[in-house]
């Protein structure tokens, strides 16, 4: 998966305290060039990351200049260079605060878990909540233009959940050899197609059709199973999970 913490900022310290004001009028000096004389912001790069996360929400990653995000932040065009040499640099950093923040609802919705089993599902559940409610910080953890900048791997916290809790529900022995990440990296691709069709209203509707929730519930168990050649419901039991993992997922 992606991110290290790579914003592209001009000046950081190790504490990352960010103030964008002006420091005129010290010593009778005058500001220096390309600053606005009474500039002040108590914290631009967090009011960028927040404007930029609004305008992915509203309008998508395409949708919008560095300039718009300037604006909506109510700062100057020139103010968000202070921190982000580019529009991309912008979005990675929302994209990192959204797997951080993804992340934390995968770990608190698995810790509401039963067992094993109702731990993994409910991630699934987590899952599409998170690109319903979190349109701004989803659309930036898979934006095409951030996507090939080397040396990121934020996503990984949030991968290494889902990898766990398969592990967890399935059991070792289910997996007859196979490496679980590679079955936890299909269940993932499963999960965002099913998230994306969801946002885009592209999914079918009607009686007898299965929800969102409820036709990843079906597709996981088919992917795991097709994956461990159809012995999961023998090496859950084995593996002392309590129950088999074919829960139907809610969204509540």
């Amino acid at each position: 998966m992606r991110r290290n913490r790579s914003c592209g900022s001009q000046s950081r310290g190790p504490g990352r305290s960010f103030v964008g004001g002006d420091t005129s009028g010290q010593g009778g000096e005058s500001p220096p060039a390309g600053r606005r004389r009474g500039y002040h912001h108590g914290n631009l790069r967090e009011a960028l990351i927040d404007a930029a996360r609004r305008l992915l929400a509203e309008k998508g990653s395409s949708g919008f200049s560095l300039k718009d995000a300037a604006k909506a932040a109510g700062v100057s065009p020139a103010a968000p260079y202070r921190h982000f040499r580019d529009r991309a640099a912008l979005i990675e950093a929302v994209s990192d605060r959204g797997y951080d923040l993804f992340s934390k609802r995968l770990q608190a919705a698995a810790a509401e878990g039963s067992d094993p089993a109702d731990a993994f599902h409910r991630l699934g559940a987590a899952y599409l909540a998170f690109a319903a409610e979190e349109p701004g910080y989803y659309t930036a953890m898979f934006d095409a233009e951030t996507a090939g900048i080397p040396d990121n791997d934020t996503g990984a916290g949030a991968f290494s959940i889902l990898v766990d809790g398969l592990i967890k529900a399935y059991g070792d022995a289910a997996f007859n050899g196979a490496d679980p990440r590679v079955v936890a990296l299909n269940v993932w691709a499963l999960s965002h197609g099913i998230a994306t069709l969801a946002a885009a209203g592209r999914l079918p509707r009607g009686p007898g059709v299965p929800t969102p929730a409820e036709a990843l519930s079906s597709g996981v168990e088919a992917l795991v199973r097709g994956s461990t050649g159809g012995s999961t419901r023998e090496a859950g039991a084995e593996a002392g999970t309590g129950r088999v993992p074919d829960i139907p997922l809610t969204t509540a």
